[in-house]
């Protein structure tokens, strides 16, 4: 009886023990991928799990990580039976780069990505984050090579999309996805970025001058528009004196013709009015000294003035 009891004691100590071995509890966001007997058996979701002890045994997998000895970050490969379903970033180390024109950078991005299928992530690929992260670095040096360097600065959208779209493609036989991919830093050589600050400095002179000339040519025309007016303005002012000016004339000559009736001669009229012209402007004339010469006619024409004068006198007696 004794013997008995102990055998059944030892034959559920080992049940207990198989059962306690084969418990196994899964994180939330974790997966673990179990094989039988060297094949894939199934995956183990969040939660209390049972596998059977020494037959059922959970899948390592590689990953690469970096980590920081001696002031610089160092591959690390690691195996690892839990599989880390949350999103995850991969900041790799920038590397160098030559643009379409033979211009050597050096780029450093960030790609952040997420375990979907972990039986794929074990299976498809013997170390998942070494090849997401060469993949990455393929595709950004193809990409950046198609591009000038000034073309780089302002097309890192572009370049961020083409390579998730590269990225999911090669992702999808992995059983990961690539959520995005960002550029960080574009590093270029001190001289080049020396000549592209001068090049930025004249290219502002440049535009400076443009728009100084343009102001220039603009005030220019604005002046020349406005001279113009005045002048018309002037040139208009003018005619309209000149024509009231002879409409004067002519109702003067009109005024003495008709006081002097049928003996006074036109032509004794309008040379008495010229005269009259003549006299207005004679003081006028010698104010700044100098000799001055009149037209031979201007003494017959000054002779016609008094005889008219007198003429008209007569007639008014």
């Amino acid at each position: 009886m004794d013997a008995m009891l102990l055998i059944s004691l030892i034959l559920t100590g080992l049940i207990l023990a198989l059962i306690i071995k084969g418990l196994m509890i899964v994180q939330q966001s974790e997966a673990v991928v179990i094989e039988r007997l060297g094949s894939y058996n199934k995956t183990l979701s969040p939660g209390v799990n049972w596998v059977i002890p020494f037959i059922d045994r959970p899948r390592a997998i590689k990953v690469r990580r970096y980590q920081a000895i001696d002031g610089q970050n160092v591959p690390v490969v690691l195996e690892e039976t839990r599989i880390d379903r949350r999103e995850t970033v991969l900041d790799f180390p920038g590397q160098a780069v030559i643009t379409a024109d033979n211009v050597s950078v050096t780029v450093n991005g960030a790609l952040y990505f997420q375990v979907i299928d972990p039986e794929r992530a074990v299976y498809q690929t013997e170390n998942l984050i070494q090849a997401i992260e060469i993949l990455a670095k393929t595709s950004l040096r193809s990409e950046v090579g198609k591009m000038e360097l000034d073309k780089l600065f302002e097309s890192r959208q572009e370049i961020n999309d083409k390579l998730q779209l590269v990225m999911d493609e090669a992702g999808n036989k992995w059983g990961v996805k690539v959520t995005r991919v960002e550029i960080q830093d574009i590093n270029i050589p001190v001289e080049v970025e020396d000549a592209m600050r001068k090049q930025m400095a004249a290219e502002r002179e440049r535009r400076a001058l443009v728009l100084r000339a343009s102001g220039e040519r603009e005030a220019a025309i604005a002046q020349a528009e406005g001279e113009k007016r005045s002048n018309i303005l002037v040139a208009e002012g003018e005619k309209e004196a000149a024509i009231l000016m002879a409409e004067g004339q002519r109702q003067a000559i009109d005024k003495v013709l008709a006081a002097g009736g049928e003996r006074l001669d036109p032509q004794l009229v309008i040379g008495y009015l010229l005269g009259l012209e003549y006299l207005k402007t004679l003081p006028d004339i010698g104010k700044e000294g100098d000799r001055i010469f009149l037209p031979y006619e201007a003494s017959s024409v000054l002779g016609a003035v008094g005889s008219l004068e007198a003429l008209l006198k007569n007639t008014q007696k």
